[in-house]
């Protein structure tokens, strides 16, 4: 079975609601009456709690309750908030430290939640927090990405959660021993936090001996079974749902200690609880992302052909495992880490470290992009250190295309490619060959200008499997159930309209259906590129049953067969008549046959895939101020049959936009006491629009095998392929003035310091 008709493009239906106001975000739905909660943090990164009053607090007008940590155990929530743990080289699971709902005699980390104010109206809530008396005594503080220090957790000595590996240590060690040439790097990921567009937010309700808990998250269904977990109640007992969401990245997958407090004060309570956090508050508790260091040894023959890589990372985990953590650095970044080469020998080591900070977990890419970055940082160091050109350096080291599928170092197994020819067509499109006349202009109007490359590779990642399921209803329209939640990507847009091109089904009479644990009992949300694939393989197979169940219908009621399904017509050789499926619907409940008016489908991918591509990016930089200009920027991208072009450059364009932040302006920054110095957007910088030059981008696909459909992810390439794209870009046009290594926020008062650095070297 085929979609008809063309490509999908126009417009995204979901846009009229947003751009008139008619958006129902999880601040417009909380219930009538609702109460308010707001939370005591912990004003330190690391303290023992000596003394904690809040009977002063529960005495102020409107305030209905207050929490602490004793007051949630009395009402039976005892447990520790998920957090995954991986099995580490010695087969051991990692560290798993309880983290408590409300901290429990120890904070560990500046604006962990250590009391619960519920009342009337937020201004009381904020009276009553001032009103609490925390006394607490300092202990010392660990930062360092580096074993021991201050300990944190028992469970974790030297505050070291895991130590783990992938690929072949001696192998890797002989191959850079016998090497004609070794590259080594560093390179440092900046912490950053995703500041989406609407701040985290819930609402939780009791009624009867029922739970309905709305958040703006990314899925329902790991929330719906942590809240069970947590509050000792059945899978039953408890409703998600998710309304209209403003961006997540990642972050917003989560189960965070206030939705857990909220949700036990609503079924204490027996009244609709409501948090709406601002945004300091967002940017102090929402989880942090990237934030590690790491060391690669490439080596290389007489040829210039790669013979090993070795890798060694630290990263942060911050003060608790949060529900991804230690799978970031080592799983997903180990599914790419040696990109789009052939690598012959490989190993990653990696250690998770435990520090006074915010936990730290998924944000667009998570670990591609740290992988990608690296990689591709070292192969542009290694073309200079040997004389060549990074075009043609990494050209001699792609997998070729007759060695598909690829079996990784790493695990992974790609499924298809044609790196090389991505790469020349980025190439021609960027006018790389016109670089040096742009370079020399620049450099005549006191400029220094730099040509950036990075060639990524990204996998598909969270739940292969996915439900579709559709209903046709009395008044002609119908529900399509999906199992992905989106947080601004269009899915309402490009799911209504494949079903439409699939069955000739009037677009405008779908209606998608996600978020709601009880209308639909199973999906994988949405995060690590998978929505569009995934759910719209899961649409076509219920299509075609359902297609085929209708023709059978059929086939009785005309007395013909076989009956033929074309561009949404039911048709029988030696018959007139014709009948498309909402008139089949029709006929269908006419008849009583409320069996044909539901279908529902669930597949499972056959294989991940692999999106990639080739990011050319040019800057100026001024050498008296540091400042950065980004004057052009391509992406070149393979990712395979593309559903909605329209939304696929989207995604990329948005993609690139929040790579260019973290690599020239974002960075999350704590003192040397664990205060966080970065804690609104005066002093977090988020990119501008006019920072940004028009992002090129053009289509060479190779369809996936992967998928019946032949597609790739989209949704978080333009960030994995920018970080790099970028940074060597600034390196680039730093180089003639002696700088030989940057790392990121890019910002102009780091590129002036290696600036001077390098002059001071040089007098």
């Amino acid at each position: 079975m085929r979609a008809f008709g063309q490509a999908q493009g126009g417009t995204r239906r979901e846009d009229i609601r947003f751009l008139t106001g008619a958006g129902r975000y999880i601040a417009d739905t909380l219930p009538e009456g609702a109460l308010q909660a707001v939370f005591l943090r912990a004003p330190v990164a690391h303290g023992q709690i000596t003394a904690l009053e809040v009977e002063a607090a529960r005495a102020i007008p409107g305030v209905v309750a207050v929490w602490t940590s004793a007051d949630l155990a009395a009402a039976g929530v005892t447990g520790s908030v998920f957090g995954a743990t991986l099995a580490g080289r010695d087969g051991e699971q990692g560290a798993a430290p309880r983290r408590p709902v409300l901290a429990e005699g120890v904070m560990r980390h500046v604006g962990e939640p250590v009391v619960m104010v519920v009342a009337e109206k937020r201004a009381a809530a904020l009276d009553a927090i001032e009103a609490i008396m925390l006394e607490h005594e300092d202990l010392p503080v660990a930062l360092d990405l580096a074993v021991g220090g201050p300990a944190i957790h028992a469970e974790a000595p030297g505050n070291l959660a895991l130590d783990w590996d992938i690929g072949d240590d001696g192998a890797t060690e002989a191959a850079l021993t016998g090497a004609a040439h070794v590259t080594r790097i560093a390179v440092r990921q900046n912490r950053v936090t995703a500041a989406s567009m609407e701040p985290r937010g819930a609402w939780a309700d009791w009624t009867g001996d029922r739970l309905h808990f709305a958040f703006n998250g990314q899925g329902v269904w790991t929330m719906k079974r942590e809240l069970a977990r947590m509050l000792g109640l059945t899978p039953d007992a408890v409703r998600v749902t998710i309304p209209d969401v403003g961006g997540g990245f990642g972050m917003k997958v989560m189960v965070y200690p206030e939705h857990i407090a909220i949700a036990a004060a609503a079924r204490a309570l027996g009244r609709p609880v409501g948090w709406v956090p601002d945004r300091g508050e967002s940017i102090a508790s929402d989880n942090g992302a990237r934030d590690l260091v790491s060391e690669a040894e490439m080596g290389f023959d007489t040829q210039g052909r790669i013979t090993a890589y070795r890798v060694r990372s630290r990263f942060n985990l911050g003060a608790y495992n949060s529900q991804f953590g230690q799978n970031i650095q080592t799983a997903l970044f180990s599914k790419v880490f040696t990109g789009v080469y052939a690598i012959p020998a490989a190993h990653l080591a990696v250690q998770g470290i435990y520090t006074n900070t915010t936990p730290v977990d998924a944000y667009r890419g998570a670990g591609r992009p740290e992988a990608i970055t690296l990689i591709e940082r070292c192969m542009d160091l290694a073309a200079r250190e040997m004389g060549l050109s990074p075009f043609d350096l990494r050209a001699r080291n792609f997998v070729a295309p007759d060695q598909f599928p690829h079996a990784t170092p790493g695990g992974s197994v790609y499924d298809v490619g044609d790196f090389g020819r991505v790469l020349a067509r980025a190439r021609d499109l960027g006018d790389v060959a016109g670089f040096p006349a742009r370079r020399a202009a620049s450099a005549a109007a006191g400029r220094l200008r730099g040509l950036g490359l990075a060639f990524y590779i990204e996998a598909i990642l969270g739940d292969d499997s996915e439900t579709a399921a559709v209903d046709f209803l009395p008044d002609g329209r119908v529900r399509l159930y999906v199992g992905t939640q989106s947080n601004g990507q269009g899915h309402e847009t490009v799911y209504a309209r494949y079903l439409a091109g699939l069955t000739g089904l009037d677009e405008a009479l779908i209606e998608v259906v996600q978020g709601d644990s009880d209308r639909i009992a199973r999906g994988g949300g949405t995060g690590g590129s998978r929505s569009v694939t995934v759910q719209t393989t899961a649409t076509h197979g219920m299509a075609e049953a359902m297609v085929a169940a209708f023709a059978g219908f059929l086939e009785g009621e005309i007395g013909a067969e076989p009956v033929g399904f074309d561009e949404g017509i039911f048709s029988a050789p030696g018959s007139n008549r014709r009948l498309t499926l909402a008139e089949a619907a029709a006929l269908a409940r006419a008849r009583g046959r409320d069996d044909l008016l539901r279908h529902e489908s669930r597949v499972k991918l056959p294989g991940r895939s692999f999106p990639n591509g080739a990011h050319l990016c040019e800057v100026e930089v001024d050498p008296e101020t540091g400042a950065l200009k980004l004057e052009r920027y391509l992406a070149v991208d393979d990712f395979g049959n593309l559903v909605n072009p329209a939304l696929a450059i989207g995604q990329v364009h948005g993609g690139v936009a929040q790579g260019f932040g973290q690599a020239v302006r974002e960075e999350i920054v704590f003192d040397d006491e664990g205060q966080l110095l970065s804690g609104s957007f005066m002093d977090y910088a988020l990119p501008r629009a006019d920072e940004l030059p028009f992002i090129g981008f053009e289509s060479v696909p190779l369809p996936s095998v992967n998928n019946p459909l032949g597609m790739k992810g989209c949704g978080e390439a333009g960030t994995v392929g920018a970080l790099a794209a970028l940074s060597n870009a600034v390196l680039d046009a730093l180089w003639s003035e002696g700088v030989r290594a940057v790392d990121m926020p890019l910002t102009p008062q780091r590129v002036w310091g290696w600036l001077q650095e390098a002059r001071r070297r040089a007098a």
